[in-house]
């Protein structure tokens, strides 16, 4: 059969229609996942074509899969953030949507305040289980969207539900159903895709939601859901890991528009960030993120991440405000007593930090040598240097001017008689057997006591 693709403006051959595969043992893809051996990556060389959607945008998962794996957010702490997201995001509302729980009496007073404050974007959606006064509560709350889960792989199915494929694809309408006649409309959230059978279950089952979407007149999101991190991207790997595949199988053999496909994904091998790339690339509009990367195990992909990952290939921030990811930084650490990893990019205290002096060097003549862009208009936040016996004069004179704000003629150089004295004391408390790097304070009171002594301006 012959069909028009609205995507390519090409006459396409559809030949094929995929019908559930109800196998009677669960298909694990022992080959690739041998569990008592680091999971392989198979190649088949079917390479699918880059589709990049008109409209690409982040959706937040902070207060869904991020306040699994930390202690939970208090309602402020709900709504200061959910602020911080919005400006973030901008007037366009590149961050789209943020998803809620509903189950404890916190959880529903902070959606209702972030509800509350009118904005257009983030929307707030939920996330809910697969029951019918769960329906009832986010109906009567006003959301129009909440995440169902709808585990996709053989390893869920037969292992976690003791079901068979037809049993789960039938439990999963049903509970579909239930959201159609609430009058919301479902996310999918398919559980597991990175180790499903994709033509054997995941594609059947899509197309099986469409049915029912047409049917009730409300459109169904499918989110594709990395559960364990196992995607990958490069060029010609084979499916199940494969995320250029899923989101064009997706997209190709299941109708899913780019509007609505999500990928989320976990960072258990580093590929976080290239997948929801890569998803994006491929055709799938939405990519979801939680803050700073909180999330289960290894967490999700970073929505600061993101961000700068959708300036990069879009060649514009469209309007979000790129400072606002110091404001959450700062947040996390001084409300949260969060501790970020120096070394986090964007986020981390040694994110633009160089301890080298040869680096301290470039960076006094000029702060793009050793700085990745200008971290002050970007950021809110200055390149760095931190002192130790390797700094030498350069990161000495380079620290002075920041920290005491002195520029031009006022500015001090490596050649100062107090940035030398200063270096010579700093040598001496190395050669002693110091190992850590000086605190600001120690500095300010060499500095002072040296400055002192010496009768030094400069």
């Amino acid at each position: 059969m012959l069909n028009k693709n609205r995507h390519t403006n090409l006459l396409e051959q559809s030949q094929y229609k995929y019908s559930l595969q109800d196998v009677d043992e669960p298909n694990l893809y022992r080959e690739i996942y041998p569990y008592d051996e680091i999971p392989k990556v198979a190649f088949n060389h079917r390479r699918v074509p880059l589709c990049m959607p008109e409209e690409i945008w982040i959706t937040d998962t902070t207060f869904r899969d991020g306040q699994q794996s930390r202690a939970p957010y208090t309602a402020d702490q709900i709504v200061d953030l959910y602020k911080m997201l919005h400006r973030l995001g901008g007037p366009k509302g590149i961050i789209r949507q943020s998803e809620f729980f509903v189950y404890t009496k916190k959880d529903r007073e902070a959606l209702l305040r972030c509800m509350d404050l009118g904005y257009r974007f983030p929307e707030v959606t939920t996330w809910i289980r697969a029951k019918k006064e769960d329906f009832m509560l986010v109906r009567d709350l006003g959301i129009k969207e909440t995440g169902i889960l709808v585990s996709c792989s053989d390893y869920h199915i037969f292992k976690k539900l003791g079901l068979s494929r037809g049993e789960a694809l039938d439990h999963y309408l049903g509970v579909v159903k239930r959201a159609f006649d609430a009058g919301i409309r479902p996310r999918c959230h398919l559980e597991d895709i990175t180790r499903a059978d994709f033509y054997g279950f995941v594609v059947p089952f899509v197309n099986a939601l469409h049915d029912l979407s047409d049917e009730a007149g409300i459109p169904v999101k499918i989110r594709m859901c990395d559960t364990l991190g196992y995607g990958v991207s490069y060029p010609g790997v084979a499916l199940p890991r494969s995320v250029p595949g899923i989101v064009y199988g997706l997209h190709h053999y299941a109708d899913v528009s780019s509007d609505m496909l999500e990928w989320h994904g976990h960072n258990d091998f580093y590929h976080g960030v290239t997948n929801a790339v890569n998803a994006w690339l491929y055709g799938a509009s939405g990519v979801n993120c939680s803050l700073l990367g909180i999330g289960e195990r290894t967490g999700n992909i970073p929505t600061e991440a993101m961000v700068m990952e959708y300036a990069a290939i879009r060649g514009t921030t469209d309007g979000m405000d790129t400072t606002v990811i110091t404001e959450i930084a700062e947040y996390f650490k001084n409300e949260l007593g969060y501790n970020i990893p120096p070394m986090t990019p964007f986020v981390g205290s040694a994110f633009n930090l160089t301890r080298a002096g040869i680096h301290a060097d470039g960076i006094m003549k000029d702060t793009e040598i050793y700085n990745i862009f200008d971290t002050d208009k970007i950021l809110n936040r200055s390149a760095e240097v931190a002192i130790s016996n390797t700094s030498g004069t350069a990161g000495i004179a380079y620290w002075i001017n920041k920290h005491l704000g002195l520029e031009g003629d006022e500015a001090f150089t490596k050649q100062s008689p107090l940035v030398i004295a200063v270096k010579d004391e700093i040598d001496s408390l190395y050669e002693d057997g110091r190992t850590t790097l000086m605190g600001n304070d120690e500095l300010f009171e060499i500095i002072d006591r040296l400055s002192e002594k010496n009768k030094e301006k400069k």
